[in-house]
């Protein structure tokens, strides 16, 4: 039963995207963006050498982000882009599912308000211009890996949807969908980046342990559908009690993995160190939010703290990079 709401009539292609851009949740780009951002920035310190000319480099942090305006534009784009594609392959795949679910039955395909001829479209439009993307690196910097990664990249991050079909691990499979964000970005500004600046690294566990960690709280909402639908998720296969002392571990392993990026990388310092502190406070409510209220209140706990986490840490390691 795929459209159990059908509605009496399409939206115009205004309302469709509105619809579109509500039902995959496009704001929610942020959660590994400041990431990105982070990493290419700090990749960015081995690519971009200071002129000479004392008048050109009168601010050298000026100077350095006018030179990186267009690449960091171009990196916010391919991961808007990337999840658009990853997102809509999620409804697609899911939509029969979803239709089952009390929850995400009124999602736009499941209840009719969408088409699948329309989520198919605008899949392949975002896939394209990821691919534009990614191709702009090789002609303006010379720069091919992000074409020769591109496509192995979104069938990565389009596959989530099936894990949870086999394995209760499909959290840690979105954790590491998000976990490439870091790597891709240091790549497509300097590749030799990953090798030389293990802190990436890092930063790539943490955004997998802190993404796997809340995608087991959102699935507190799925419990018993999942049990019923033969899904597989850690609440699912832990139960909640289980599930909220797993997604504790994971958190707590993800501040670990930041403290460790603070200790093999100087650039690390002071502010980055309060943002750590930030992130292990809102985590600390999360979960009391979660042990308290349960799911009533995911939208605080899953969407709004976890928003602030990446805006947080992102903006102060910038900022403790180049100060």
């Amino acid at each position: 039963m795929e459209s159990p709401t059908a509605p009496s009539e399409q939206p115009g292609f205004i309302g469709s995207l509105r619809i579109f851009a509500g039902d995959i949740k496009i704001a929610h780009s942020i959660f590994a963006l400041p990431f990105a951002l982070l990493a290419a920035v700090m990749a960015g310190e081995e690519w971009l050498v200071l002129p000479e000319d004392p008048d050109e480099a009168f601010w050298p942090g000026l100077w350095w982000l006018g030179n990186m305006f267009w690449p960091l534009l171009l990196i916010i784009l391919a991961m808007v882009f990337a999840r658009t594609v990853a997102m809509t392959a999620n409804r697609l795949i899911d939509r029969r599912i979803d239709a089952d679910n009390p929850r995400t039955a009124r999602r736009a395909l499941p209840s009719g308000q969408l088409s699948v001829r329309f989520a198919i479209i605008t899949l392949l439009l975002n896939a394209a211009l990821f691919l534009g993307v990614c191709v702009a690196f090789g002609i303006f910097w010379k720069n091919w890996w992000p074409t020769f990664l591109s496509v192995p990249v979104l069938v990565w991050i389009s596959a989530y949807a099936y894990f949870k079909r086999f394995t209760w691990l499909c959290h840690f499979y979105l954790g590491s969908s998000l976990a490439l964000s870091p790597l891709a970005a240091a790549l497509a500004i300097h590749p030799p980046a990953i090798v030389h600046q293990p802190v990436l690294w890092f930063l790539s566990l943490m955004v997998l342990l802190w993404v796997a960690g809340f995608d087991v709280i959102y699935a507190l909402q799925d419990v018993a559908v999942d049990q019923a639908q033969g899904l597989k998720s850690i609440p699912a296969r832990f139960g909640v009690r289980g599930a909220r002392w797993i997604s504790r571990l994971l958190h707590l392993v993800a501040v670990i993995s930041l403290i460790f990026a603070a200790r093999v990388d100087e650039r690390l310092g002071d502010l980055f160190a309060v943002g750590v502190g930030l992130m292990i406070v809102l985590l600390i409510i999360e979960h009391i939010t979660i042990t308290r209220w349960g799911t009533a209140k995911i939208t605080l706990a899953f969407f709004t703290l976890n928003g602030f986490i990446s805006c947080i840490l992102g903006m102060l390691g910038i900022i403790d990079t180049h100060i």
